[in-house]
């Protein structure tokens, strides 16, 4: 494995106590784990974060954009 198998992507900007650089859009990572846990640890403002196994495209991992709560209360 390469130093940058995975990779994290979002559509907007992250940020998180556990991101290296917040405002980023992508991070590039070798371990699936730490990579899985950094995204799923992200806030983002909307939009969708995942994790891609650069080496073939696969999408190992995808939070998908949060959905707003209005309708929940009728």
């Amino acid at each position: 494995m390469t130093s940058a198998d995975f990779r994290i992507e979002s559509s907007q900007p992250m940020a998180g106590r556990f991101w290296p650089g917040a405002g980023e859009r992508a991070f590039s990572v070798r371990d699936r784990a730490l990579a899985v846990s950094l995204a799923a640890k992200s806030f983002r403002s909307g939009g969708e974060i995942r994790v891609v196994h650069v080496p073939t495209g696969e999408v190992v991992f995808r939070k998908p954009p949060e959905r707003s709560h209005a309708g929940d209360d009728l």
